[in-house]
């Protein structure tokens, strides 16, 4: 087996080195503090691998995305978000007859208790739909305290991911004052049956088409996982402690909703918005974001992961003009988005920096075409990432992981006495 070798205060410490599958080199520190006396700092964990896993491959290098070593371009263009939520969670794709099983379990188990629909009309009609995710996540747990992934995994599965579906639809009617959720179609996808539980009025029938239908599950799709992010890591911490499976997810929508996560698409549009607000001026709004002294930050551009074009924006763009097309949309905040793009395509600063389009520059202005309100992109990113953070969350439970526990550089006061309140000067 190969080593490093770590030299600290004369002494000399061998530690293990690991090889993944694509080549990638890892320096075992599990027994460093034991060893040594010594641990490593690594603000942000950008250096530190926390498992070993066999869900996603990303190389930000050469900006390649495999979802269980099936490329992202590949299963945007020819698989739905049912089967790739079935290769996430168990690694392999579907049958025919299990695809149709799964499909089906999606459908069964997308009702919410009546006590739960009362407890999302009681929220405030503004109160931002992933505070009412994440409360209702972990309200399951209530509802459901029998729900017992290793004995009906697919069972619990579908029903996290059905009324996920269905909470983030009925806040979605909430705000726009449509009235109770309509009856769920089995007979068709999980992407067409949100956008049918969503934009169906009272006592009529919706039918998405089918560019919009492919679109938003190519937009699922993409969001489906991503390696070792914020939310997925805050799932794997909380699920450590043996936290049951809904507090899990629940703590990842909650590592989501952050601008810097899952609120970037938000925080896209809103910089899309206030230029089309000061004039449309592009040029002047790049050449803010370059002083460092404006404050002005360029939303939507480069990654902390890719340095490479992100290969989700191409995917995304592409839908993006297929969705603008069928609906006949001449959306301003697509025209200011291509000249953004194309000034950082060209602009030295922006190419030395590798700034490219991410999948959050993109996917706001498809949900927007789609009639999804803002504060409602990070509830859709939430819902495509829900089978990435369960196949993390089963990973993790089938490793028999030790609870997590990092620890830290102490940068505060020495021992000190305490003072009695009256001698305090």
């Amino acid at each position: 087996m190969n080593s490093a070798r770590l030299t600290l205060n004369g002494n000399e410490f061998e530690l293990p080195t690991l090889v993944g599958e694509e080549g990638e080199v890892g320096i075992d520190i599990a027994k460093l503090r034991g060893s040594s006396g010594a641990i490593t700092l690594d603000p942000g964990y950008g250096n530190t691998g926390s498992c070993r896993s066999a869900i996603t491959f990303v190389d930000g290098e050469k900006g390649i995305l495999r979802y269980r070593g099936i490329a992202i371009d590949e299963l945007s263009a020819d698989a739905s978000f049912e089967e790739v939520s079935h290769l996430l969670i168990h690694g392999e794709l579907p049958t025919e007859s299990t695809l149709k099983s799964f499909t089906s379990a999606l459908a069964a188990n997308n009702d919410l208790p009546k006590e739960m629909v009362t407890m999302i009309d009681a929220f405030p009609k503004d109160g931002h739909p992933m505070g009412i995710l994440a409360a209702m996540m972990a309200a399951l747990s209530t509802f459901y305290p029998d729900a017992d992934p290793d004995a009906d995994l697919d069972g619990v599965v579908a029903g996290l991911m059905g009324r996920a579906m269905s909470i983030a639809a009925l806040s979605y009617r909430k705000q726009k004052g449509l009235g109770p959720l309509p009856e769920i179609d089995p007979s068709v996808s999980y992407a067409a049956n949100f956008l049918r539980l969503s934009h169906a009025e009272s006592g009529k029938e919706y039918k998405p088409s089918k560019v919009l239908e492919h679109a938003l599950d190519m937009l699922l799709i993409v969001h489906a996982d991503h390696e070792q992010n914020c939310s997925t890591s805050t799932v794997r911490m909380v699920g450590s402690s043996q936290a049951n499976i809904f507090a899990s997810m629940a703590g990842g929508i909650c590592g989501l909703w952050g601008p810097l996560h899952g609120g970037a698409n938000q925080a896209v549009l809103e910089m899309l918005e206030q230029i089309q607000a000061n004039g449309g001026d592009c040029t002047k709004h790049m050449e803010l974001v370059k002083d460092k002294e404006s404050g002005v930050r360029l939303m939507g551009f480069g990654h902390r992961v890719y340095k490479n074009f992100d290969p989700r924006a191409t995917i995304m763009k592409k839908a993006c003009d297929e969705v603008l097309g069928e609906l006949g949309i001449e959306d301003p905040l697509l025209d200011i988005a291509r000249k953004l793009e194309k000034i950082a395509l060209d602009d030295d600063f922006f190419v030395k920096r590798k700034l490219y389009p991410n999948v959050d520059f993109y996917s706001g202005i498809v949900y927007r075409a789609m009639g999804i309100p803002t504060d409602m992109f990070t509830v859709m990113f939430a819902l495509g990432r829900m089978p990435g953070w369960l196949a993390h969350w089963k990973e993790l439970r089938d490793e028999g992981s030790r609870i997590h526990r990092p620890r830290q550089i102490y940068t505060g006061y020495q021992a000190r006495p305490y003072v009695p309140v009256a001698d305090r000067g």
